[in-house]
């Protein structure tokens, strides 16, 4: 199997409230989303908060990550404002035993096509690692056209691209890349729509769920990219409680709730980010039954 394919795990990254990577208990959900049947992890997404860690803590991240995965690739996120900044923490997650990167065109001033582009081509350059392209536009404002996939797909290193769910029909919207790119490998994020884009041919499903809860997950990529609908269709009502809180609240602050209530941290939000309250919290309990 390519390592960017089937069900890709994303785990939060436990901190202290200084930034500090509560290593033991990274390691643990590394552990959980291994033993679940997750075919990789993927370290340091928009889940596991990269943007408020420092090199040197995002560095202790896959270190402890790399170190907990024994039979499952790790694939990092490097994404930072500055290129020469991304191009390090690259290299800082090779070093450490990464099998892949993924990368987001992260900025303050809204970037243009040529920039992103010279970008990608710089951090796949340094190092040997395959990388994914990160399209995550309501965070970073860009929106990676399908031309300008078909430019990176040239570029040495790229093999992969993590789009977001589209706002019009999934098929199309997977057409239109696969067309443009036949040789990446071709994934989605969104786990409330991941079901219908494993059915429709897509490579891989980039999970918030599957780092929390990966054994299920896991369950429910099997059914889709075998085709199996109706078991696909069953696996996925049990997570329907789960998804309708992503979709009204986000994941971030639902995922770190839930990994408390299941004991495998005691790890807060980075700050600013808030705790949820005590009424979402029993709507998240219960979406865990």
């Amino acid at each position: 199997m390519r390592i960017f394919s089937g069900l890709s795990a994303f785990p939060i990254t436990p901190m202290t409230a200084s930034g500090e990577v509560i290593a033991e208990d990274l390691a643990g959900l590394v552990r959980c989303i291994e033993a679940g049947g997750a075919d990789s992890v993927g370290l340091l997404g928009s889940t596991g908060s990269y943007m408020f860690l420092t090199r040197e803590e995002r560095r202790r991240a896959v270190a402890a990550a790399v170190g907990a995965a024994s039979s499952i690739p790790v694939i990092v996120g490097v994404g930072a404002i500055r290129t020469d900044e991304a191009c390090a923490l690259a290299r800082d997650a090779a070093s450490e035993g990464a099998a892949g990167l993924l990368l987001a065109p992260v900025s303050y001033t809204p970037l243009e096509e040529a920039e992103v582009f010279a970008h990608f081509e710089a951090v796949a350059s340094a190092t040997t690692l395959p990388l994914c392209i990160y399209s995550n536009p309501s965070t970073t404002k860009f929106t990676f056209s399908p031309e300008l996939v078909a430019r990176l797909a040239r570029v040495p290193g790229i093999a992969a691209i993590k789009l977001p769910l589209p706002s019009g029909d999934l098929a199309t919207d997977l057409a239109a890349f696969r067309a443009a790119a036949p040789a990446l490998s071709i994934g989605y994020s969104g786990d409330w729509g991941c079901k219908d884009a494993l059915l429709a041919g897509c490579d891989a499903w980039f999970s918030v769920a599957g780092g929390l809860l990966p054994e299920a997950a896991s369950a429910l990529a099997r059914a889709a990219m075998a085709g199996d609908r109706d078991e696909a269709d069953r696996r996925d009502s049990a997570f329907a409680p789960l998804w309708d809180l992503f979709r009204t609240h986000g994941s971030l602050r639902i995922v770190y709730a839930a990994a408390q209530m299941m004991g495998l941290t005691t790890a807060e939000p980075p700050r600013p980010l808030l705790a949820i309250n005590d009424d979402l919290r029993a709507k998240v309990a219960a979406a865990l039954l």
